[in-house]
């Protein structure tokens, strides 16, 4: 796959590298390539050239890349619930008042 986008890509100008990343999980590849030029202006003609071309039966999208947004480190997803609970094999049958364990200690005077 990399051969056939540096050599499609190279009709437009001199490719420099092209790279695929891989899938961690899996290591094939993830369905998306960077290339890159000598020339900026090589990059705006292969937009322009063959975004919405076949490539091994497959429809290519050509566009210029985009620097990836920073991800915070904290819960990012604000509708999301924090955590989840797990209900066992009985079902969802809500506890008592009193688990075994706070009677336990209640009794020893914690």
């Amino acid at each position: 796959m990399q051969n056939d986008l540096e050599s499609l890509f190279s009709e437009v100008g001199e490719v420099a590298q092209v790279f695929l990343p891989d899938d961690r999980s899996t290591g094939r590849p993830r369905g998306f390539a960077f290339v890159e030029f000598k020339e900026k202006t090589a990059a705006a003609e292969a937009i322009q050239r063959f975004d919405g071309q076949e490539l091994n039966g497959r429809s290519i999208r050509v566009s210029e890349a985009e620097e990836q947004q920073p991800r915070s480190s904290g819960f990012s997803n604000a509708n999301a619930k924090p955590y989840t609970t797990h209900q066992g094999a009985r079902g969802s049958k809500p506890k008592s008042k009193g688990s075994r364990r706070n009677i336990r200690a209640r009794k020893r005077g914690f």
